[in-house]
């Protein structure tokens, strides 16, 4: 098909169903009264009754999509009426199949047959008034007119099912689409609060406790009071370089210099480093490892990080003087995190969620994460208790996946 034809077939599809309809209507009027004018006689003079039963054998077929069935038989009667008056016996046959595969399209099996009950008489009918076709002839040709005229029906029926289902099939995946979208952009949104939680909450409890201690040594102890600065600028260094890993990960584009910021997730590596920073603070945190150390899955271990961090930072605010003791055992299943103190103020460490009590949650939902298991309460001889149990590999079972 030429390019050239191809806006021409969009504008006309684009226009109305009865304005198209109307105009094959005409048309076919317009057509066969010039036959019946100027063509070779084969039956009747042509009249005023034959020109008007014409227009009744065409002229409905502008409604043909409104009222099919109702058509048919309009048109089908009509030119059932102007043969049996012995008019042109080859004209106002045409209408007849047009009705008949509107109806095959837009009704039911039922509707079809009693259309093709409908047509195949009167087109026996006016075919058989020809001398040269027999009335066999004339009832074989109907049948197969008919015949062909439904099974195109048909055929554009079930297309046009299949493409309406399709397009709902498409619907319903864009809206689980849309669905899943909105569910991943919550998770992220949750896992990203997590993260500031832990980062802001951490770093600030510990600025907080080191700068009120500085101003309450400034003048009678200025070496004390130095040194909490140092603890201040070390700790508020290391919340900025977090925040800028978080902020990386939430750029639409990312840079090359952001390589190292992605690969800088804590891990339990930096667990020592993490309780030198809290004994500057002034709280004594005893670090026990126990198994064999071995590499964990990364996500694991930010984990586990977190818990441990989310703990020492909820001692430093709520438990008064205490010491801390965080034990990692490596089992060979399992991975386990105690952190317990003996603070006074146990009953406080974990607050009822709610404004500013939301670490107890934060730590559960990442726990549920990795198919673990967390118990935070108080112990019977005073003080608070972490436990997390993280179901792990077996050693041999990682080795043999290895390459």
């Amino acid at each position: 098909m030429p390019l050239s034809a191809a806006p021409g077939l969009r504008r006309l599809s684009s226009l109305s169903p009865l304005v198209l309809d109307s105009a094959l209507a005409s048309s076919l009027v317009v057509v066969t009264w010039l036959w019946e004018l100027y063509g070779p006689d084969m039956g009747r003079p042509v009249d005023l009754p034959a020109m008007m039963l014409t227009l009744l054998a065409n002229g409905p077929l502008a409604l043909r999509r409104r009222a099919p069935l109702s058509v048919l038989a309009i048109v089908t009667g009509a030119s059932l009426a102007y043969h049996m008056q012995g008019y042109h016996a080859g004209l106002n046959s045409i209408g007849m199949m047009v009705a008949l595969y509107t109806v095959a399209v837009h009704r039911s099996w039922k509707a079809d047959l009693v259309g093709v009950a409908l047509v195949v008489p009167a087109w026996t009918h006016g075919s058989a008034l020809q001398a040269t076709v027999a009335l066999l002839s004339a009832l074989g040709q109907s049948l197969l007119m008919a015949a062909c005229t439904v099974g195109a029906g048909l055929s554009v029926r079930l297309l046009s099912e299949r493409t309406r289902q399709l397009a709902e099939l498409a619907e319903q995946l864009r809206r689980e689409q849309d669905a899943a979208a909105n569910r991943a952009v919550t998770r992220e949104r949750l896992r990203i609060a997590r993260e500031l939680h832990d980062v802001v909450a951490h770093h600030m409890s510990v600025i907080s406790v080191q700068a009120g201690l500085g101003r309450f040594v400034a003048l009678s102890h200025p070496p004390t009071a130095h040194a909490t600065l140092g603890v201040i600028a070390d700790t508020s260094h290391e919340a900025l370089n977090e925040l800028r890993r978080l902020l990386s990960i939430l750029r639409i584009e990312a840079h090359e210099d952001d390589e190292g910021l992605y690969a800088a997730a804590p891990g339990l590596r930096d667990l020592d480093a993490l309780a030198e920073r809290l004994r500057a603070a002034g709280l004594p945190v005893e670090m026990i490892v126990e198994g064999t150390v071995r590499p964990l899955p990364p996500g694991l271990e930010v984990c586990a990080y977190r818990i441990v961090q989310e703990s020492l930072t909820n001692v430093l605010k709520h438990a008064g003087p205490a010491r801390v003791e965080v034990g990692i055992t490596y089992g060979w299943s399992t991975l386990t995190v105690r952190v317990t103190d003996d603070g006074s103020g146990a009953a406080s460490v974990w607050p009822e969620p709610g404004p500013g009590g939301n670490g107890l949650i934060g730590m559960t939902e990442r726990v549920k994460l990795y198919q673990g298991m967390i118990k935070a309460s108080p112990l019977p001889q005073g003080g608070f208790e972490v436990l997390t149990i993280f179901p792990l590999p077996h050693p041999a079972r990682s080795s043999e996946a290895g390459p």
